[in-house]
């Protein structure tokens, strides 16, 4: 049964308002990166939207927790969740949605390469497609497209062919569908088949739902503390058995059409 996508305790004169988006990061063992990540997301959105930032803590075993709890010192938006084993990146994000009190989720990676700059031009893009078509507000994504990729030329060219597979097979229309930044209605998420590695396949499983992908191009940078927790080959394998699951799903989406409803 999928979650509901109310908050979580009703409002009352001691909850904070519900805040118009939720800024879901999901970590392990990023604890250099913590501070510098959570100051930037904060200088992006202060002031242009009501928001709160939502970690999710997969099961760190360095300093992680120490940095995020100093964190929440100095930033009242943030709100912590953990899980006390790591359970992949996919699930961690699943945790941030459900914990986010906004109707709107931004994604982002933990470790620094996205730039939380570009989630306000984001946000306008998704006002401008929900203005110009007919399409649901809440069925609409917003996917970033890195430009200029700062990674190793073999991260470059298997993503490059991951990619190309992926449309292919998929007919998602998605040019970097593995950026880690993304603007995706709550409830949709929430009503979307839960399995590992699906951050990976978003916006199939959009367009699955009926929904609309728009990328948009986004700035990329080099990993400038930590280690990567990803290498090509333990992304290759699973990205197969997982390509061929979602084309099943896709195959077997049955969306009605509503004529009238009270």
């Amino acid at each position: 049964m999928n979650e509901s996508s109310k908050p979580e305790a009703p409002l009352s004169a001691a909850t904070p308002m519900v805040p118009d988006l939720s800024v879901v990061v999901p970590v392990k063992n990023e604890a250099e990166n913590i501070l510098p990540l959570i100051t930037e997301i904060d200088a992006a959105l202060n002031g242009f939207i009501d928001f709160e930032i939502v970690y999710v803590d997969d099961g760190s075993d360095d300093e992680t927790p120490a940095r995020l709890r100093e964190a929440k010192d100095k930033f009242p938006s943030l709100r912590v969740v953990r899980h006390r084993r790591s359970c992949g990146q996919s699930q961690a994000v699943a945790s941030g949605v459900k914990h986010a009190r906004a109707p709107w989720i931004a994604t982002l990676d933990g470790d620094g390469q996205n730039d939380p700059a570009d989630i306000p031009a984001m946000i306008r893009r998704r006002d401008q497609e929900a203005a110009a078509s007919a399409t649901d507000a809440a069925l609409v994504m917003i996917a970033g497209h890195r430009q200029k990729r700062q990674d190793t030329f073999i991260r470059r060219l298997s993503s490059k062919v991951a990619n190309g597979v992926r449309s292919f097979m998929l007919k998602d229309s998605t040019p970097d569908s593995g950026c880690g930044l993304k603007l995706f209605a709550r409830q949709t998420f929430l009503d979307m088949p839960r399995f590992d590695h699906m951050h990976r396949f978003l916006p199939a499983l959009m367009i699955r739902a009926g929904g609309k992908v728009v990328s948009v191009r986004v700035n990329h940078r080099p990993r400038e503390r930590g280690v990567s927790k990803y290498g090509v080959w333990n992304r290759l394998w699973v990205g197969i058995v997982d390509l061929f699951g979602v084309a099943w799903l896709r195959s077997r989406a049955r969306i009605p059409a509503i004529e009238h409803h009270d």
